[in-house]
């Protein structure tokens, strides 16, 4: 591998952390508690498992130069990955209470704005 491309992929893995770093502390702010981080499983990673009050949340975050582009980067493949990891969570986790579920994004741009997009995906 290049130096140039493993400089990229380094500074990719860094800002991915920070954005990762900088929603929890949007989520902390608005309520929530975050439940796991960097979850990994057989299926897939979730960036960010959190809950308030009954709703469990798993969290995609997405690190672009602009918010518009950050939200059209969530593919349908990513999607069936996040069902498919946020299954095996639930299976492991027994017993987390909640009554519902659901699939944010948060996105940040190069400015370092913000913006959470709650329930963005569902299964069909």
């Amino acid at each position: 591998m290049s130096r140039q491309r493993e400089a990229r992929g380094l500074k990719a893995y860094h800002d991915g952390v920070n954005a990762e770093e900088a929603a929890c502390q949007i989520l902390h702010a608005a309520g929530w508690r975050i439940l796991l981080r960097r979850a990994r499983t057989p299926r897939g990673e979730i960036d960010i498992v959190a809950q308030k009050e009954t709703t469990i949340s798993f969290i995609e975050v997405k690190k672009r130069r602009s918010s518009q582009s950050a939200a059209f980067s969530l593919s349908a493949k990513q999607s069936l990955r996040l069902f498919g990891a946020a299954e095996c969570l639930l299976q492991h986790y027994g017993d987390w209470a909640y009554e519902s579920l659901r699939f944010d994004l948060i996105t940040l741009d190069d400015a370092g704005k913000h913006r959470w997009i709650t329930d963005i995906i569902r299964q069909m």
